[in-house]
């Protein structure tokens, strides 16, 4: 492997949304989960305090719904594309996200190489989550450093694409960094910038970014 390709999930593959938000759509319980998001937003919530709450709420779901709010949300265009073109290249796509396990598993199916996500109880649930298993920002740092040093890469080598402020700690980390869909302070700290609906754009600016003397022409 020369190269690892690491992507945040919510508002980057995700257009505009959350695994959460889809999900509860789905339950009818969106009220809740907003102001759920709310609380986590203005620091009243942590990522565990979060985790366990939405387990509370989402009662009702089943692994055929999870099955279903996945494959009818939207993901952005041009995903199987990018990650067929990353998997020709010998090169490695990661998912990193704090949502849970169980939705962003199914992006292996997409041609993701590794998701690497909050662990969760298969649903429906009977307990709790375990506090050590959910994600935070810098666990995104720590994914990526483990991944890639087991690789022998180091982060020159590396390149993350993400949307939010979950994302600034590896932003402030990796050096090819695009920022897609983002908020401001992620936007200030990204080296490239893309707002749009397919990913292809995105993933061809990392490219010129990160140039490979064994890239040929077909591959551009």
């Amino acid at each position: 492997m020369s190269r690892l390709h690491v992507f945040d999930m919510d508002g980057t593959l995700l257009r505009g949304t959350t695994a959460s938000l889809q999900i509860a759509r789905r339950l009818d319980c969106l009220p809740a989960l907003l102001r759920l998001e709310a609380a986590f937003t203005s620091g009243a919530v942590d990522t565990r305090a979060f985790a366990a709450e939405i387990c509370r709420l989402w009662q009702g779901l089943t692994p055929r719904v999870v099955r279903d709010v996945f494959a009818e949300a939207p993901w952005i265009d041009g995903l199987p594309e990018v990650l067929d073109d990353i998997r020709g290249r010998g090169e490695r796509s990661v998912v990193v996200t704090m949502s849970p396990d169980f939705f962003a598993d199914g992006l292996r199916d997409l041609g993701v190489d590794e998701v690497v996500a909050s662990r969760f109880p298969p649903p429906p649930f009977r307990t709790a989550p375990d506090p050590a298993g959910i994600l935070s920002p810098l666990d995104k740092v720590r994914a990526v450093d483990r991944i890639r040093t087991a690789a022998a890469l180091d982060r020159d080598a590396c390149v993350a694409y993400g949307d939010s402020g979950s994302d600034i700690p590896l932003f402030r980390t990796l050096r090819h960094t695009v920022a897609v869909n983002a908020v401001d302070d992620l936007r200030r700290l990204a080296r490239f910038r893309y707002d749009g609906d397919d990913l292809r754009v995105a993933y061809r600016l990392a490219r010129a970014d990160m140039p490979l003397p064994m890239e040929t022409k077909d591959h551009r």
